[in-house]
């Protein structure tokens, strides 16, 4: 058994380079700090000189404002601070829904565009040049308008089934009472997304060792969709719901989504879709043909060739560029306050307003957007180190 090699010490001199670089490093990053206490320092000395208040005290002072939509409890007699979560959750909201909605939106228009259905590849093409090239504020207002100009009245609202109905008071949809039960059929559901993984990751071993393709997609929707069902048994099989009711001169029960939330949600999706749409497209134009004639020689249909052969090898071009659009659509979410949707810019608006803390409140709303971003981009950082294709 051969000995280990001794560990190589660090040569801690002026010759060492490993000794500079973090010497610049630790000049750069005091440089750094001491411009940014050299900045807020002066703002508070010129802030006290013309008698302007400074601080983050005021967030527990009573809002006294009214917010229009909230996912949380709020009245105007709690803190700015109750009232600045609360729009920050609605930029969430958006965020959230937005991404997982445009990431759909755009796989299938940016796959539309290789199809050989030449009436599908000409919409997927007049999709991407219209919305891509009209600014997203313009699409924002027009969906606005759509919702708050073409749409019916509540009285006469478009409705399916008597369950949802859609108004210039938005959309409304069925919603069940909250019960214990719900509780075991979230749990039930995350227990089968873990059945769901660990097939995914059989699946995938015994296709690299014997070419084998399973069906990965119905193992693990059958686990989800089964064990939440389970966990709702267990919990006492709860079955209330809330439904929408049209009356005289509104929809009431059930869940509603506002005009403004729709208008935000569908203009950010369609307009990123757009974009997302190009970036899927010039992925899968980056794989050469040669593997693709390398799939067919192996009797891979043309599913299976997207499936299993281009989109795991175009993903690394793709992921990259992705990440930048969902920064993009995080970002101009903070565009719905031209359209009056509650948004953390909006509530810090009105907040800056009433209080005079103009510093502070800029300061939230870039701390909110910096921090969405840069959880974002750590999220999509290390799914693209799990998809790289891993070379010699």
């Amino acid at each position: 058994m051969s000995a280990r090699a001794p560990k190589k010490k660090r040569e801690w001199s002026w010759r060492s380079r490993a000794a500079r670089g973090l010497l610049y490093q630790a000049v750069a990053l005091l440089a750094i700090a001491g411009g940014i206490w050299f900045l807020a320092h002066n703002t508070q000395e010129n802030m006290q000189v013309r008698g302007i208040q400074s601080g983050f005290d005021f967030l527990g002072q009573a809002a006294g404002f009214d917010i229009g939509e909230t996912m949380i409890a709020y009245d105007p007699s709690q803190s700015y601070g109750r009232a600045i979560w609360v729009g920050v959750l609605n930029t969430l909201r958006v965020a959230v829904i937005g991404i997982v909605l445009t990431t759909l939106v755009g796989v299938l228009v940016g796959v539309g565009r290789f199809s050989r259905n030449a009436l599908v590849r000409g919409l997927c093409y007049g999709y991407v040049e219209l919305f891509r090239n009209v600014p997203i504020l313009l699409q924002l207002l027009m969906w606005y308008l759509f919702f708050v100009e073409v749409l019916p009245p509540p009285q006469a609202a478009w409705n399916v089934g008597d369950l949802f109905f859609l108004s210039k008071g938005g959309f409304s949809f069925p919603l069940p009472v909250w019960a214990a039960g719900h509780g075991w059929m979230a749990a039930g559901a995350l227990a089968g997304l873990a059945v769901g993984w660990w097939w995914r990751r059989r699946a995938q071993r015994l296709f690299e060792l014997t070419g084998q393709d399973r069906n990965r997609w119905a193992v693990p929707l059958a686990a989800v969709f089964g064990l939440a069902i389970v966990g709702w048994a267990a919990g006492g099989a709860p079955s209330e719901w809330s439904l929408p009711e049209q009356l005289a001169f509104m929809v009431d029960g059930g869940a509603a989504a506002t005009p403004e939330f729709m208008a935000v949600l569908i203009g950010l999706v369609m307009y990123t879709a757009a974009f997302v749409a190009e970036v899927v497209r010039g992925g899968i134009q980056s794989v050469s043909h040669g593997q693709t004639e390398a799939a067919s020689a192996l009797g891979l249909s043309r599913r299976q060739q997207m499936r299993l052969v281009v989109l795991p090898q175009a993903l690394r071009v793709i992921i990259p560029p992705l990440t930048n659009q969902y920064l993009n659509l995080t970002k101009n979410s903070s565009l719905a306050v031209a359209i009056g949707y509650p948004d953390v810019v909006s509530i810090a608006n009105t907040t800056l307003n009433q209080s005079g803390r103009a510093v502070e409140c800029i300061a939230i709303i870039m701390l909110v957007y910096l921090s969405t971003s840069l959880g974002t981009s750590l999220l999509m950082n290390w799914y693209n180190k799990r998809v790289a294709i891993k070379e010699r």
